[in-house]
């Protein structure tokens, strides 16, 4: 009986509680059923149908190459990769395809330059990051960056939030042809936008010629002109979060230019900034309304917008309900500071322009696969791996159902290779190795490269592994098309993937701790629509690519040691 009182009660609370808060937000004239739309963290709200596809100009294959982080964490300095830039000629690597020496993060300083602009740490880079990239560069490899989509880095170092087109030009005019954004210390952009009273626009200096009233907008969705908290004789528009709807203005402007917009708007207790964004022919302004507390019930806040000669439409909306809308917007942005920034550098100097690949490191947290192609070119589908055998199996086996997201230009990032690193078994290093190949994924190595001039069997067991060119003209196939699973088990998984000329890559993978036998019919691959093989009468050429063994069968037996893979090219001409 107690149990059932305090059941109710609870339920009687949670009733009041949510009661409370939704007639809070429709006196603070904003629409609370939009609001709970954010309760779906992972779903994406805006539509992306009309943004293009992230295009760069840079390889539409996955990169190849070697990032810092695995295996020399936070302990970097321009020595260091140097010698590992030049480990990658000696070794043979840069002659396999791997071009890309990415610092990862601490090659930054904890200061800004006098200028605002990031510097390299200026103890263990003093020569400055530009000249280590231009060292490397005469080696004929390129450079990678870091940064982080958030107030500091993953080590607390200055990251890029705010700070984006600041950011990229600073690394597109040292030479950066590859970057990777981080998540750690993100701030979320919040659905909620204030009530706005109105809006004047005037050029600097001078009296407001326009204001843009709530009676004169016209309305979609759920917005409308509601009724200010400071004066409720007086309207604002309202209904604009999560969302909700748009309010949208025409104005006939005589000359173009920046223009002052000043947002006059209702006050009220938030804890956290609200968003609002202003889109003037289609160029999105993105307003940000600090937290407030209402001693006085309104406020103003400035920004320069560029208005062109002649008709203006001018809307009002904010279209983040989930934290996968804000990623979105996040991500893109600094996307397209990226694009803009190679492009204007080449511009200035009169050079080629080298296109910085983007490298979204969201961990997967929204599910980027979903609009990582609209933002970038590379986006990470899981959180960091180990190099244990437990989490490559945990990132592959998120990573494999992805398959249909890649295409040229786009792929799947299931993060960098542990090849050569922890204790590993040599099966678990080719296994490793096969299973990114299979799945389209960046080959970004983070062993140290140094250590591959040692004669031992080790190492030379790692350079054979990550320089097998069967296995790398699979990953860099240029139809960038993953494996499909095609058998999944507790035991034994078979992938198959499609090659631009007609052959299938097939990987047989023992995930259990003892040998496995199996027997794999080939004809069964031409009842997998995704792969597009047809059926040969006169038996199938199929090729070992790991023992370099070719033989001509309708069949494959293959015996697997525990961990380990078998994989093959196979032809039906």
């Amino acid at each position: 009986m107690i149990f059932l009182i305090l059941v109710i009660a609870l339920i009687a609370i949670a009733i009041v509680a949510f009661i409370t808060w939704f007639l809070a937000l429709k006196a603070e004239g904003k629409c609370p059923l939009c609001a709970l739309k954010q309760l779906l963290p992972t779903r994406l709200t805006i539509n992306t149908a009309e943004d293009e596809d992230y295009s760069n100009n840079a390889k539409k294959t996955p990169i190849m190459g070697w990032s810092s982080w695995n295996t020399l964490r936070n302990h970097i300095d321009e020595d260091i990769i140097y010698e590992t830039a030049e480990a990658m000629k000696r070794s043979g690597l840069a002659n396999a395809g791997y071009e890309y020496i990415n610092l990862d993060d601490c090659w930054q300083s904890s200061l800004r330059d006098s200028d605002g602009k990031m510097q390299g740490d200026l103890e263990t880079f003093p020569s400055g990051i530009d000249n280590l990239i231009k060292k490397i560069n005469a080696l004929g490899l390129k450079v990678g960056l870091y940064s982080s989509n958030g107030t500091l880095t993953c080590e607390d170092l200055p990251a890029s939030l705010g700070n984006e087109d600041l950011d990229a030009r600073t690394f597109a005019s040292w030479g950066a042809e590859f970057f990777k954004y981080d998540f750690c210390h993100h701030e979320y952009i919040n659905g909620d936008t204030p009530i706005i009273e109105f809006i004047d626009i005037s050029k600097k200096g001078e009296k407001a010629f326009i204001k843009l009233k709530p009676e004169h907008a016209k309305y979609t969705g759920r917005a409308k002109a509601v009724k200010c908290s400071d004066l409720p004789s007086k309207q604002g528009i309202g209904y604009l979060n999560h969302g909700a709807g748009t309010a949208t203005f025409t104005e006939n402007i005589s000359q173009g230019g920046d223009y002052v917009f000043t947002i006059r708007y209702n006050k009220t207790f938030t804890r956290k900034p609200q968003y609002l964004q202003i889109i003037v022919n289609g160029r999105v302004n993105e307003i940000f309304f600090p937290a407030t507390s209402p001693f006085t019930h309104d406020a103003r806040l400035q920004a320069i917008i560029k208005l062109d000669s002649g008709e203006n439409v001018i809307k009002l909306m904010n279209p983040v309900v989930t934290r996968a809308d804000s990623s979105y917007i996040q991500y893109r942005r600094m996307g397209d500071a990226l694009k803009n920034a190679s492009k204007a550098w080449a511009e200035y100097t009169n050079t080629p322009e080298k296109p910085i690949i983007y490298s979204l490191c969201e961990w997967g947290t929204a599910h980027p696969w979903n609009w990582g192609r609209k933002a970038g070119n590379m986006w990470r589908t899981t959180h960091d791996i180990m190099p244990h055998w437990a989490s490559i199996m945990l990132i592959y086996s998120k990573n494999v159902d992805l398959y249909k997201y890649a295409r040229p230009g786009h792929v799947n990032d299931p993060d960098m290779l542990e090849v050569g690193n922890g204790k590993l078994t040599k099966d678990e290093n080719i296994s490793h190795f096969t299973l990114w190949c299979m799945m389209a994924a960046p080959l970004v190595l983070g062993n140290d490269l140094r250590r591959l001039d040692s004669n031992s069997k080790s190492a030379k067991d790692i350079l054979d592994i990550v320089t097998n060119k069967s296995m790398i003209l699979i990953d860099q196939d240029p139809l960038v098309k993953p494996a499909k699973r095609i058998k999944k088990s507790m035991t034994v998984d078979i992938l198959a993937r499609p090659l631009q000329n007609g052959d299938v890559a097939l990987c047989l993978l023992n995930k259990s701790s003892s040998k496995k036998t199996i027997n794999f019919e080939i004809d069964t691959l031409c009842d997998e629509k995704y792969l597009d093989f047809g059926r040969s009468s006169h038996g199938y050429e199929v090729h070992d690519l790991w023992t370099d063994e070719r033989m001509r069968q309708d069949d494959i037996t293959a015996t697997i040691p525990k961990h380990g893979v078998k994989a093959y090219r196979i032809s039906n001409s």
